[in-house]
């Protein structure tokens, strides 16, 4: 498998951050290996598409692997001194039958070395006087939609049945990973223990969705609101507020509620929520209003497709 972070990620050197973000989390919802128990590789593309949008989503780290600094795996090109670089050698004396790829985690490549070194001796890591630190796990965890952006507390089960408690930040977004150190898997050695990364799944919600840290919402009022105008009650994900529709207002008009966004956690700003407006037509027509609106048509002329049927002939 390739290590060119862009090619990981379905992408060219001329994608955006937005580009780089959008192609992570469909990945991260198509790859991960929780979806694909019974696929062997699934673990290390996906250890491998990580990596990639570690490398491609820090402008820092972007331009030093454009420049051709550091590799697909964020080492230092001109020092490199890792196990892929001579696993191939007839002389390896580390290599295993199974091999290696080229989309391994040094961690428990340097493991696996560590632990053939003890196997040809018959001592143990501390005798020999060898640690290492620990392999990170890997863990997915769905959340619901305004935990994920308003911030909570959850427990996720590990396969040795012990919980393991996880804060979701505020403005946790869909596909992020979260780090929580030491909670991986045992060092070797006496070594510390590795990190529990858990990616978050963010479940879509009935009424909500997000753009960056703007929730959208889209809001139903009647014929009436829109002629006449007037306030309403709009749910936001922090509670309903009230929300003034103006006089003539007509479907797909966007109005703005500043500071009902998305929060981040050691930010001050928070994003807006816009409230697209969308008329809906009472289920049951009255009678009254069909009359009304009869004769209202028999004495104005106004046709809203004048226009887009002009630009469709030109």
């Amino acid at each position: 498998m390739s290590n060119d972070p862009y090619e990981l990620l379905g992408l060219t050197k001329a994608a955006t951050a937005d580009d780089i973000k959008k192609a992570y989390r469909k990945l991260v919802r198509t790859s991960h290996p929780d979806l694909h128990p019974d696929d062997a590789g699934a673990e290390a593309r996906f250890k491998s598409i990580s990596a990639a949008y570690e490398i491609l989503k820090d402008p820092e780290t972007r331009a030093r692997y454009d420049a051709g600094e550091i590799d697909g795996l964020g080492a230092e090109r001109p020092q490199r001194q890792y196990y892929r670089d001579f696993a191939g050698a007839a002389d390896n004396t580390y290599q295993q039958g199974s091999g290696f790829g080229t989309d391994a985690d040094p961690a428990d490549i340097f493991a696996e070395i560590l632990r053939n070194r003890t196997r040809s001796s018959g001592a143990d890591f501390a005798d020999r006087g060898f640690s290492a630190h620990g392999p990170d796990v890997r863990y997915t965890l769905e959340v619901p939609f305004l935990d994920a952006a308003r911030g909570a507390e959850t427990r996720i089960t590990l396969p040795d049945g012990q919980s393991l408690a996880v804060k979701i930040p505020r403005g946790t977004e869909d596909g992020q990973t979260l780090r929580l150190r030491g909670k991986g898997a045992p060092g070797i050695g006496g070594g510390p223990a590795g990190d529990a990364l858990i990616t978050v799944l963010v479940r879509p919600h009935p009424v909500f969705r997000r753009d960056g840290d703007d929730i959208l919402l889209t809001l139903p009022i009647t014929i009436d609101e829109a002629v006449i105008g007037g306030k309403v009650t709009a749910p936001t994900i922090d509670g309903p507020v009230d929300l003034t529709v103006p006089a003539g207002a007509s479907s797909g008009r966007v109005l703005r509620l500043r500071g009902r966004g998305v929060a981040h956690t050691g930010r001050k700003a928070k994003g807006d929520q816009l409230v697209e407006l969308k008329i809906v037509t009472p289920p049951a027509t009255d009678t009254a209003l069909r009359d009304f609106l009869t004769e209202w048509r028999k004495t104005h002329a106004f046709d809203p497709r004048a226009d887009l049927m002009k630009g469709a002939a030109t």
